[in-house]
């Protein structure tokens, strides 16, 4: 049985004036939660932002994004001693309000009874392990195609995709939670160009991103969402396993955990085969039927029409309200009532809030019965 290596395990055989070993002083100098375990030799020279940054522009394939920097900011910062630009974003993104809002912010079914169901806050997760798992073996830049898939779904309203109906016409380009995501609501974070064009255009309805990282994130954002929709459907017993196509079980397993292996190794082998990022035709074909499944059978079913309904109709009469209101926002800066810059307060605030909050404030604001207001599962 082999014993864990101790301190002197990793000593020079013999020790002379220019060979540090770890000792009793170096030990005594800090403070440990439980033993001092050997890292490295002390004095080591410091693992500094410039010496990462080559390391790892040597090891991304030729078309991935470079860190460079404090990175491109539309407020310029100095450069972090440590840690690489994305990086930066990635743990800015992990702190922020708007990425805890996510775990109240339904996925599927509003404000579920069933704490198992995806919420927007494990759906980003889930689309950052997919993304990860494909940039990491292409040699992408991890650091920001993870930042991006945690962000990608911050600018979405209060239960679900209705939310962009509902709050559209408030805003004079309408409302599309990529963008709202990446121009207002994440503005303040100050996030890298990169980054926050990867979360602007990750919706396939949007321009394509700049980078291969922001593309990989809309693939992962695709494959994660039909996986663990249908998967969540089955749990509320609106579809059985047994209805799934076969174009889609027959390709990648009617599980899925099958399912986003199959997709992720596809993925990789179509990009390392084609130097692009894209799906080969089986997989993507399977894809595009997984997705149209979805559409027919949960999104677009009678009880979720009419859900989204109920949805539109709350919002946009809590829209109004805070609208005449712009003093109930509290946020420090009151617009005249009725303004367009009211109006754009209203919709901010609004599209923060969770699905929780919202109903809560349809019910004290606005008179509506429990009864009346849109029902999870």
């Amino acid at each position: 049985m082999q014993s864990t290596p101790s301190p002197s395990d990793h000593s020079p055989a013999q020790s002379g004036p220019d060979q540090l070993t770890p000792g009793p002083a170096a030990e005594a100098e800090i403070s440990t939660a439980h033993q001092a375990i050997f890292v490295g030799p002390p004095n080591a020279p410091l693992p500094l932002r410039e010496e990462r940054e080559a390391a790892e522009s040597e090891l991304l394939a030729p078309g991935a994004t470079r860190a460079s920097g404090a990175g491109n900011r539309a407020i310029a910062e100095e450069p972090d001693r440590f840690r690489m630009c994305f990086e930066r974003d990635l743990d800015r993104i992990k702190h922020s309000r708007p990425f805890r809002r996510l775990a109240g912010k339904c996925q599927v079914f509003v404000a579920p009874d069933n704490d198992h169901l995806r919420t927007r806050l494990t759906h980003a997760i889930e689309v950052a392990q997919v993304a990860v798992s494909i940039a990491r073996p292409l040699k992408l830049n991890v650091a920001l195609t993870e930042a991006a898939a945690l962000g990608h779904d911050c600018g979405h309203g209060p239960a679900g995709h209705a939310s962009e109906d509902a709050l559209s016409p408030y805003t004079p380009a309408g409302y599309h939670h990529a963008v709202f995501g990446a121009d207002v609501v994440l503005a303040p974070l100050n996030l890298c160009s990169e980054t926050l064009d990867a979360i602007r255009n990750h919706s396939w309805n949007r321009p394509s991103p700049a980078t291969p990282e922001g593309e990989v994130v809309a693939w992962a954002d695709r494959i994660a969402y039909v996986c663990h929709d249908f998967e969540d459907a089955v749990s509320a017993g609106i579809v059985s396993p047994g209805q799934l196509p076969e174009a889609v079980a027959d390709v990648v397993g009617s599980d899925r955990r099958t399912q986003l292996h199959r997709f992720i190794t596809a993925m990789i082998e179509s990009v390392a085969a084609s130097g692009r990022i894209g799906l080969r035709p089986a997989e993507a074909e399977a894809l595009a039927a997984f997705r149209a499944f979805n559409y027919d059978h949960i999104y677009l079913r009678p009880d979720a029409r009419a859900q989204a309904a109920t949805v539109i109709e709350l919002l946009q009469q809590l829209t109004e309200w805070f609208i005449a209101r712009p003093a109930a926002i509290g946020s420090g800066s009151v617009h005249p009532a009725g303004s367009a810059e009211a109006a754009a307060d209203a919709v901010r605030y609004v599209s923060g809030m969770t699905d929780r909050f919202a109903l809560d404030l349809a019910v004290k604001h606005l008179n509506w019965r429990t009864a009346d207001l849109p029902r999870g599962v």
